[in-house]
């Protein structure tokens, strides 16, 4: 169960990236809003994650995952180019969060 909250808390993390990035300078109340309770439960699932998964591990993945969905939105919303670079670092960090999973102990 820590590690599908970890995952869930990582995306979390591009939902509020993607919110704070809409909130034109905390200016637009929506935005905010999304930003506030997306941050809010990302680090409460992070925080239940670190109860039995270690520090360095928890926060690598909960930073690569949430890494790789604001990059791949930002893709999907044309506010960033895709490059056939971008996509193989990208999943290099896949591969690195898969690989801190399959060697970890929690």
């Amino acid at each position: 169960m820590p590690w599908f909250v970890l995952v869930v808390s990582g995306a979390l993390e591009a939902v509020w990236a993607a919110a704070l990035e809409r909130s034109d300078g905390f200016r637009r109340p929506v935005p905010v809003a999304v930003f506030v309770v997306g941050l809010a439960l990302s680090m409460a699932g992070l925080a239940y994650a670190l109860k039995t998964l270690p520090l360095g591990t928890s926060y690598a993945v909960w930073v690569g995952i949430g890494a790789v969905l604001t990059v791949t939105w930002s893709f999907v919303t044309g506010t960033e180019t895709v490059s056939p670079l971008k996509v193989l670092f990208l999943a290099g960090i896949v591969g690195c969060v898969v690989g801190l999973r399959l060697t970890s102990s929690g």
